[in-house]
């Protein structure tokens, strides 16, 4: 194998099938392999509930129901809501309630378990937090991740992602290998000089112009507002930065953080990408190696069940809420309730809307006039994430070892991560898959109205690319569908006045969500829920 390849495409086989016959086969013949007579695939969808989400277009319900009431009322309890509400509880306020539309608290950082072991659901990692995330920092050392021991943060490794981390395959004229690490090695000298030139703009934006996480803790300037105007693809090509590999890999940490690539993000989202984190560092720099990050076999499930713990008499699932109204002394609010299949009144002195910024126009009765701006310029990406449970080993390729994140060179899918990676068994046993997918919007209808055996037959013919022999090994799949997982940080979302004015705004009706920041990271989610509690006019 050379030293330095180039990056070749080339289709894969599997059990015979050129790859585009593998994707449109049967599901039976997928779940099979090549093996007649194999047992039909089990699986199914789990852990979100589309159609209570549409309740909201429709008519509302009745209005007879019981009462309740509570000094404050947190819509939704996602990891903003979750924050607040903890942060709430240290400030002495404990007559709180949680009301969330799915039946279990975590939003998009929840558990799943799959043949005995858990597995993530959505988010599943979470990059050490750097000095400005000190709320985030806070709870982590009160979670016991994280201490002071002379003058540093030392951090309990059992958490730390274990080694190997990354990985990426490769196709080429042998058949492929795995790679060392997401970033695809540069072909050439004039490839590396490129990935060189990245970095240096990275480093200048990090000294001239400043980014942090969260974002809010950055001072805005025009600087920033240029780069929010623009695509990140847009200022790419202005840099003169078109090596394919390096625009692939650019591309796919847009997807992966943002849910959209980098024709549809802005230059700021591109940028703050590495700036406000690790920075980026070419092959051969000194500080190249990958910076850790926290994961746990479910995910970001580990820190949502435990900021759900101490809350957990004060959280109401399965209630869909319908409408919020201020009043001149207090907030009501209607809810209908699944499981009694009736509706609840609930009334309080104060309400924090934990939900995606279009979800808080449409529940309020009379929305402010920055929520509406902001909620017309917000574009959501839905996403798809599958569990496989394996009945065995995947057979091994060349090249780096089995990682917990595993990545195809030219893929648009995500990869995968092996939740059982970060297990300690000392009989290891097969993996267990979580495979994510970033789709487009125009997919939303497709991913809410097709089958779990349409998207099951999907996500396995994609994996069946780099492992041929995955089909017949899986026994199990369950698929979890977000239509709105994420907001995508679309140019002008970030440097808008209306989100300036929602993340400044107090009273008894304020907000708490990661769209607040234009993007969706748990940083973001977390903070915008300490900060709401803060903005309270109880």
């Amino acid at each position: 194998m050379p030293s330095s390849p180039a990056l070749l495409r080339l289709d894969p086989t599997a059990c015979g099938l050129p790859r585009r016959s593998l994707l449109l086969a049967p599901l039976g013949a997928l779940a099979g392999g090549c093996t007649p007579g194999a047992p039909a695939l089990q699986g199914g969808w789990v852990g979100t509930h589309p159609e209570r989400g549409h309740r909201l277009r429709g008519e509302l319900p009745r209005t007879d129901g019981p009462l309740k009431k509570a000094g404050v009322l947190i819509v939704g309890a996602g990891i903003a809501g979750l924050a607040c509400a903890r942060e709430l509880a240290r400030r002495g306020i404990d007559d709180i309630a949680l009301l969330d539309l799915e039946d279990e608290a975590g939003g998009n950082s929840r558990a799943h378990a799959l043949g005995g072991s858990l597995c993530p659901l959505g988010a599943h990692y979470l990059p050490l937090p750097g000095p400005e995330a000190h709320e985030v920092n806070e709870l982590l050392h009160a979670l016991g991740l994280a201490r002071e021991q002379f003058g540093r943060t030392v951090w309990d490794e059992r958490h730390l992602c274990h080694s190997p981390q990354e990985r990426l395959f490769i196709d080429g004229p042998e058949g492929g290998y795995w790679h060392e690490g997401v970033l695809p090695p540069p072909d050439g000298a004039v490839a590396l000089a490129q990935y060189r030139h990245f970095s240096a703009l990275v480093a200048q934006a990090q000294r001239e112009l400043g980014f942090a996480m969260p974002t809010q803790r950055a001072r805005w300037t025009a600087g920033h507002a240029a780069l929010d105007a623009q695509t990140f693809a847009a200022w790419l090509g202005a840099q003169a930065l078109t090596d394919p590999q390096l625009r692939w890999y650019l591309d796919y940490c847009c997807r992966d953080d943002f849910g959209a690539g980098a024709d549809t993000v802005s230059a700021w989202a591109g940028l703050h990408y590495f700036a406000s984190r690790h920075g980026f560092h070419a092959p051969g720099d000194e500080a190249g190696e990958r910076e850790p990050v926290l994961t746990w076999p479910e995910g970001n499930g580990w820190l949502s069940q435990r900021l759900a713990a101490p809350l957990r008499e004060r959280i109401h699932t399965g209630r869909v809420v319908m409408r919020v109204t201020e009043g001149r002394t207090g907030v009501e609010l209607m809810a209908w309730n699944e499981a009694a299949g009736a509706p609840e009144r609930w009334q309080a002195r104060a309400v924090v809307m934990a939900t995606p910024l279009f979800i808080a126009h449409r529940l309020l009765a009379s929305p402010p006039d920055a929520l509406r701006a902001a909620a017309g310029h917000l574009r959501y990406a839905p996403w798809l994430t599958a569990n496989l449970l394996l009945r065995e080993p995947l057979l091994t390729r060349p090249g780096a070892p089995p990682a917990w994140d595993n990545v195809r060179y030219g893929a648009t899918a995500l990869g995968y991560v092996d939740a059982r990676h970060q297990t300690l068994d000392p009989m290891p046993r097969p993996p267990l898959l979580t495979a994510y997918r970033a789709l487009p919007t125009a997919a939303r209808g497709e991913l809410l109205s097709g089958s779990w055996q349409h998207w099951a037959q999907s996500v396995i013919g994609d994996l069946a690319a780099t492992h041929p022999d995955l089909p017949g090994k899986v026994e199990r799949i369950d698929l979890c569908r977000f239509g709105h997982a994420m907001s995508m940080p679309v140019p002008g979302l970030r440097g808008s006045a209306a989100l300036a004015a929602l993340n400044a705004a107090r009273g008894r009706v304020v907000f708490a969500h990661a769209d607040l920041a234009g993007y969706s990271v748990f940083e973001e989610a977390y903070t915008a829920g300490v900060a709401a509690a803060a903005r309270l006019s109880l």
